[in-house]
This record gives C-alpha cells, sequence and structure tokens, in this order.
C-alpha cells in the first residue's frame, strides 16, 4: 500500500476525528444544524485521503477490497448528505407527502453510517491481513534465494 505523506495523514486523521465528533454531536442532538456539515466534510476529508492511498501490487484480494473500501467511502459521504437533509429537511418538498419523506429520507443516515463502518471494518483488517501475508511470502523467497545461493558456492 502506498503510505500517505505527512499531511495526508494529517487531513486523513482529521477528517476521521469530524466525523466522529459530528456524528455524535449530531446523534445527542448539540447544534445539529452546524454538526452535520462537520460530520459532511469530515466524511470528504476521509474518503478523500483514504482513495488517494493506492495499492500498488498484483494482489487480486487486496484490489477487491480496496474497492469496497472506496464503496464504504461512498457511503460515508452519502450519510453526510442525508445527515444535512435530516437537520434542514430540504428534500421534504420534493415529496408530495410528509409521511413518505419521513420514511424514505429522514434519519436514513444512520443505516448507511453503519453500512460504511461494517465495510470499512471487514476491509480494513482482512487488507491488514493480505499484507502480512503478501509480506511473509515474499521474506520466504528472499530466505529460499539465499539458501539456493550459499548452495552453489
Amino acid at each position: 500500500m502506498k503510505q500517505l505523506n505527512t499531511l495526508q495523514s494529517t487531513l486523513f486523521l482529521t477528517g476521521g476525528i469530524l466525523m466522529v465528533i459530528g456524528a455524535g454531536c449530531f446523534v445527542f442532538m448539540f447544534a445539529q444544524q452546524i454538526v452535520c456539515w462537520i460530520y459532511l466534510l469530515g466524511a470528504l476529508l476521509f474518503a478523500a485521503m483514504q482513495v488517494n492511498q493506492a495499492y500498488e501490487g498484483q494482489n487480486p484480494t487486496i484490489k477487491r477490497l480496496k474497492k469496497i473500501m472506496t464503496f464504504a467511502d461512498i457511503f460515508f459521504v452519502l450519510a453526510g448528505l442525508l445527515m444535512v437533509d435530516s437537520a434542514n429537511m430540504w428534500l421534504r418538498d420534493s415529496f408530495s407527502d410528509p409521511v413518505t419523506y419521513f420514511n424514505l429520507i429522514y434519519n436514513k443516515w444512520v443505516m448507511l453510517l453503519l453500512a460504511a463502518a461494517i465495510l470499512e471494518m471487514y476491509s480494513m483488517h482482512r487488507i491488514a491481513s493480505e499484507l502480512k501475508k503478501e509480506e511473509a511470502k515474499e521474506d520466504a523467497e528472499e530466505k529460499q534465494e539465499e539458501a539456493s545461493a550459499t548452495d552453489k558456492e
């Protein structure tokens, strides 16, 4: 995995912290009109930096897991957009019946956030284990090459 530079790592960490602050304050109904935007900003920073962290190897499992992680990032951003709408109810006028709006849109950001968090945790842990396997395989190949080079001498 390509490592993020210091600025990117700082933005990534800041995005995660803003997401936690925004979601936590929104749940406890503290300045919902403001903290929804804080969450959305954090989700955008987090997602942008995570997409920037590319995998340059050939392992198809890790490539698939990175795609799942990108899908989770999209869910984080969509959860932020729905959170903003839950605070401001901008889409309410788009529906003919307010009940339909409440059934389809209002506070549905929680489901997207939960799905994104589950996908993120799954892919993060699987990528870590796959990278360890890849590293162990490379180490074993190096030792085998050293042993065969020593035998030839």
